[in-house]
């Protein structure tokens, strides 16, 4: 009796959900791609947001204070709102540092790290740019970070995450062949963008970024900087624009330049093709090429 009270309490444990916060859709996607069934999901921010403002609610501080783990971003991209949840959820299990705290940022190469920071730049993430996602080969190692960290806090389980995980990459790196071969297509294209929100995809594939419509990152756009932009610009042939951004500076610029204003979803949910990880970069790639 005593064995088989064992082997069920065992048992009990595996099918216990680790309880997981992400800060972004995308981070969601990921974690519910590896840990399926075995966890509880909750993700603060929606894709339609700016990134950088999403507004802090007290229902974010009820799951976060009930949380085993908290998978962020990072560079600095959730400082607006992550650290009064931290605080307010009075959750030690989640805090930077421990192990319930997972930094996403740290597992891939950041472009754009200023030498420098002063407020003249704008707002400018002193870890470099915070857009990485967007760069499709930036995905496999930060599944494998959130494998890895699901295994630290749900042993029992580790296999079953691991199992998911290389189905997940198996899945992953067949499309990757696909989309660097159309993405190769729009080599040395010309764009500029409202934020500098794509350029990890930019250089990645090798589009040329002529300039932003913000001046400094943060910045709204002036009429000063639009002439300047505009006077300088040749041949460009797309404006990026995000979904969350005013859109009449990007459809004057266009109109000037005869380029084509191209609205580009930045996270899962940011458009409604976009309906995970997959189909963001396919939606991606699809407007790109039309």
């Amino acid at each position: 009796m005593r064995a088989l009270a064992v082997l069920l309490l065992l048992f009990s444990i595996s099918l216990a959900q680790l309880k997981v916060v992400a800060t972004y859709p995308w981070i969601g996607e990921l974690v519910k791609e590896i840990g399926k069934d075995r966890v509880s999901l909750y993700v603060i921010a929606r894709g339609t947001e700016d990134p950088h403002f999403v507004v802090p609610k007290p229902s974010h501080i009820a799951k976060m204070r009930d949380a085993d783990l908290l998978i962020a971003q990072g560079a600095s991209l959730e400082v607006g709102f992550l650290p009064p949840l931290l605080q307010q959820s009075s959750n030690p299990k989640i805090q930077p540092g421990r192990q319930g705290f997972l930094d996403l940022s740290q597992f891939v190469e950041l472009i754009e790290k200023p030498v420098n920071i002063s407020r003249a730049m704008g707002d400018v993430h002193p870890e470099g740019n915070p857009h990485y996602p967007l760069d499709p080969h930036n995905i496999p190692p930060l599944a494998r970070a959130i494998a890895e960290r699901l295994c630290q806090l749900d042993s029992p389980n580790c296999a079953y995450y691991r199992g998911n995980l290389e189905d997940f990459l198996k899945r992953w790196n067949a499309r990757l062949t696909e989309w660097d071969r159309e993405f190769a297509k729009l080599k040395g294209i010309k764009v500029i963008q409202y934020h500098k929100l794509y350029d990890y995809l930019l250089q990645r594939y090798g589009m040329v970024l002529v300039g932003t419509l913000e001046p400094l990152p943060g910045i709204p756009p002036t009429g000063k900087h639009i002439e300047a932009l505009i006077s300088q610009a040749q041949g460009v042939k797309f404006i990026l624009q995000d979904v969350y951004h005013e859109k009449r500076t990007a459809q004057f610029v266009a109109q000037r330049l005869n380029a084509k204003v191209v609205i580009l979803p930045h996270d899962v949910g940011a458009v409604p093709e976009a309906k995970d990880l997959f189909s963001l970069f396919d939606e991606i790639l699809r407007r790109l090429s039309q």
